[in-house]
């Protein structure tokens, strides 16, 4: 096979593993999804043996083709930038666990003010209006529920959210706020 080959084989497989690894994380993003996970790590495994083997006979090239060790070297040197790439998903996938991201939406026929977000790490929304949402970012700091209490005219009502919620139990879901307990975990 020429250098020019292993070139090629090398910044081809390079950039399939970023594109690839890339769009499975911004996926579980999205998507807090648990079937992602599994197909990371099976991702992350495979890819490694495939890189591995092509970057041995890049180097094995490398040593035997000196006019072109150079090219050879930058190749493996880009193969090998995707390592501090997955370390980064695989560290913000772990701090993704350990936060539950909540959608709450008012649903209700009237704006909703001090909403208090009970349990867990906590939080706190000022207002919501009619139909309108915003995303909380609780952290997980064991086992524990989450409930909401709000003020609805003038009258504070109280709501569950989720009967319990663990570390390594991280999820991206929504809750509609209508003053009927409605877990989105059992």
């Amino acid at each position: 096979m020429t250098t020019a080959a292993y070139i090629k084989i090398g910044q081809f497989t390079a950039l399939i593993s970023f594109l690839s690894g890339t769009a499975i994380f911004v996926q579980y993003y999205l998507t807090s999804g648990v079937e992602l996970l599994f197909i990371g790590v099976g991702f992350i495994v495979l890819i490694a043996i495939l890189n591995i083997g092509i970057l041995i006979a890049i180097k094995n090239k490398a040593r035997k083709d000196l006019s072109n060790r150079q090219r050879l070297q930058k190749t493996s040197g880009l193969m090998l930038i995707n390592i501090p790439i997955m370390i980064l998903y695989c560290w913000m996938v772990m701090f993704l666990m350990g936060i539950i991201r909540i959608n709450f939406i008012n649903n209700t026929n009237t704006t909703l003010n001090d909403i208090n977000i009970v349990g867990c790490g906590g939080a706190h929304i000022d207002y919501l209006e009619v139909g309108e949402s915003k995303t909380v970012w609780i952290d997980i700091s064991g086992d524990c529920s989450i409930s909401i209490n709000y003020l609805e005219k003038g009258e504070r009502k109280t709501e569950a959210v989720a009967g319990y919620v663990t570390s390594g139990m991280g999820k991206k879901v929504s809750h509609k706020i209508n003053g009927k307990d409605k877990e989105i975990f059992l």
